[in-house]
């Protein structure tokens, strides 16, 4: 559902500056919308996403953040448009809202003491959680999914400016792909989707962007075994999926991986001998 003021693309008219030439041309631009997520009429937090899949981003989002720890802990989601933003108002049930609640209070509780900013860091930290699949992936087929990228990023084709997150079956075949100007917010929408659907959840999931702490802890919340990132890795994001036993496998590109944690997942190309030496 969208509206033409919260269109995920503006068309824009701008100037191209070139060799000391200036010419006139379209531009596309990623549209940036303030998402409120309301839990039972109280509102939890406000980010700026691109305005599709908003049913999505708030199921997976509220899972991933360990909000309800089942889909059917969320009662309903109803999207609000307004001038400012999108309201998302999410019903939850009454326990996981009772639990959201006291962790609102235990943290402006800790306001004024000397150790809230220790407190702040201890609960930005969540429990691991370690993924329960042992299922293998030929690495070859990584190969498939990379070459497929491009078509399944509509709005990184117009704009160069969303990230995405897809979910890849056995043979490295991209079976759903959501964008977003937030990497994480590409990751939760993802998550939502197969938790909405009640579909099995992809074997490997393949990201633009990094691999950062946070998205192997949304991983680790919604069972993800293997995570693929084109980009690099962060320390805390490798020591996390090595406690979540979660594969972690960064710069994938053109026929090339780094496998950093749990490599005995992955078959072909000697992966069993790098995987005794991870």
């Amino acid at each position: 559902m969208e509206y033409h003021s919260h269109a995920v693309v503006t068309e824009r008219k701008v100037t191209l500056l070139e060799h000391g030439q200036a010419s006139e041309l379209t531009d596309y631009l990623a549209n940036e919308v303030r998402v409120a997520l309301v839990y039972n009429g109280i509102s939890h937090t406000v980010m700026l996403a691109s305005p599709e899949n908003l049913e999505e981003f708030a199921v997976g989002f509220t899972l991933s953040e360990r909000i309800v720890s089942h889909i059917n802990e969320i009662k309903g989601v109803e999207l609000e448009f307004t001038p400012e933003g999108i309201l998302i108002q999410v019903e939850i049930t009454q326990r996981c809202f009772m639990e959201l609640k006291q962790q609102r209070r235990n943290m402006a509780g800790r306001t004024g003491c000397g150790l809230c900013g220790v407190a702040q860091l201890e609960e930005a930290v969540k429990p691991v959680m370690r993924v329960d699949s042992d299922i293998r992936f030929d690495i070859q087929h990584l190969q498939n999914a990379l070459e497929h990228i491009k078509s399944n990023q509509h709005h990184f084709k117009l704009t160069g400016a969303t990230h995405a997150a897809m979910g890849l079956n056995l043979e490295g075949q991209i079976t759903a792909a959501y964008e977003d100007i937030g990497r994480h917010i590409a990751l939760d929408k993802l998550i939502g989707a197969f938790s909405l659907r009640q579909v099995e959840r992809p074997v490997a999931v393949l990201l633009t962007s990094r691999a950062s702490f946070e998205m192997v802890q949304k991983a680790a919340s919604a069972n993800i075994q293997i995570l693929f990132a084109m980009s690099a890795v962060t320390s805390l994001a490798l020591e996390l999926a090595e406690k979540s036993n979660i594969t972690l496998i960064g710069f994938c590109r053109n026929g090339r991986a780094t496998l950093y944690t749990h490599g005995y997942r992955l078959l072909g190309q000697n992966t069993a001998r790098l995987a005794k030496a991870i």
